[in-house]
């Protein structure tokens, strides 16, 4: 379920199934980087929505959570924190951060979700069959990960 309307009416009536939430963490920088901070943003972005459509009907796929990439670490962590924390006080017990930006990795033990961290795949200059590929072969990888959670 995504985090429109539609959707949440349909979470509303069923949500003592929908026990997960998942955060696309994207940082935006208007440096240097730019180009490639947008590369990662939206590879996370694919990949969401696939897991989203892969587990629809158990996950919602909130609206990205954007944070100025050179922003401090503890701000941040503070932060979504708070978002995971708001999330779980309403009954949804798993939460999952996918990310590119391996600065998260460094502050995983003090998150309040499950982080996910992909190395991005810049797919811009890729034909559309091997887009469809790679997103293929990364979500083989991801969904054993979700249902292993799932089962703990």
């Amino acid at each position: 379920m995504k985090w429109t309307s539609k959707d949440i009416s349909q979470y509303v009536q069923a949500k003592e199934y929908i026990d997960t939430v998942i955060i696309p963490l994207m940082p935006i920088s208007f440096g240097d980087n730019i180009k490639t901070i947008a590369s990662h943003g939206e590879y996370i972005h694919i990949l969401s929505y696939e897991l989203e459509r892969q587990f629809k009907g158990r996950v919602i796929l909130l609206p990205p959570f954007s944070y100025i990439e050179s922003d401090h670490a503890e701000n941040k962590v503070a932060q979504l924190n708070n978002l995971s924390l708001h999330i779980k006080e309403n009954n949804i017990k798993h939460v999952f951060l996918m990310t590119s930006d391996s600065s998260w990795s460094q502050k995983e033990q003090q998150l309040e979700g499950k982080l996910v961290w992909l190395p991005a795949i810049p797919l811009e200059d890729m034909e559309d069959k091997y887009k469809q590929k790679i997103i293929q072969d990364q979500m083989n990888q991801l969904l054993p990960m979700f249902i292993q959670k799932w089962q703990d």
